[in-house]
Formats: structure tokens, sequence, C-alpha cells
């Protein structure tokens, strides 16, 4: 009986933890291509709210190298929503910024990806977007790159 338990239980944690990525990624989309997405559904879901879109302020706290005593560098804005779709599943979505209708199309997509026959369309839009942040990374690194400097010491003979 326990193995069964924990079987179940190590399904919810993979579940959870792909949940977790989805709703990063969308967090990192644009709103026209959340909007896009949206507007090419086949058959648009019936959405009711349940929580905003409401903006409001986070704590941004850091840590000097990553390992040091953590320290509050500022505030950020922040906008979320949460909806019920017409099955009873709940979405919920969040963006930096003051976007609000950015964070209930997010909302949206996350309670579609919890939908077994809608979840492949929403994977799509999720390629898409990691697909976009990851050339966005690159050509950062890139020009980052360009602007590197390499110093090395040269030993003098008179020593």
């Amino acid at each position: 009986m326990a193995a069964v338990e924990k079987s179940a239980e190590a399904g919810v944690k993979a579940a959870n933890a792909e949940r977790q990525k989805a709703i990063g990624l969308l967090a990192k989309a644009s709103r026209t291509e959340l909007q896009s997405a949206f507007d090419a559904l086949g058959d648009k879901p019936d959405v009711q709210p349940v929580r905003g879109p409401e903006t409001g302020l986070v704590m941004v706290r850091g840590r000097i190298g990553g390992g040091g005593a953590p320290f509050n560098l500022g505030e950020a804005t922040v906008s979320r929503a949460s909806i019920r779709l017409g099955d009873g599943t709940v979405g919920h979505g969040q963006t930096l910024g003051t976007d609000g209708a950015k964070a209930r199309l997010a909302a949206i997509f996350d309670a579609l990806f919890q939908q077994r026959d809608r979840k492949t369309e929403v994977e799509m839009l999720l390629a898409a977007i990691a697909a976009r942040v990851v050339a966005e990374d690159a050509a950062k690194t890139r020009q980052a790159a360009a602007t590197r400097v390499d110093f090395f010491t040269m030993v003098r003979g008179e020593d």
C-alpha cells in the first residue's frame, strides 16, 4: 500500500513541477503572443473571473554573491489574475508590470494546460515562448561577450 501512495505522490510532484514550469513560461510571454494564441483557439472556453486582474507590489530580495545574508533590494510591480473555466478548472496567471489583461490570458492558458484534451495546444504555445526566451538570452550573451576584456599579466624579465 505504501508503494502505491509513494508512486501517486511522485506523480503529483511531477505534475506540479510541470505546471510550475508552464506558469513560469506564461509569465515570460508577451501579451501579443498570448492574445494571438487565444484568438487562434478553435473553441473559446467559457471563462469566469475568480480574482482580478489586480496589480500590486512585491518585495524583491537579494543576496550578495548568491549566498550572503538576504537584503531587501526593492519593490516590483506585479499583476495577477485567477479564472475558472466552465468545467470548474481554475487557472492562475501573474506577470511583472501592470498588464492585467496579460495576467488574465496567462490564467486562461494555465487552466487549459490542466485539461488533457487542450494541453497539447498550450504546449505548442509554451514551446514557442521558450524558443523566443532562449533566442533573446543568446543574443544578450553575444552582446555581453562582445564587450569582454581579457586581462593578463606579463612577467618582466628583470625579476
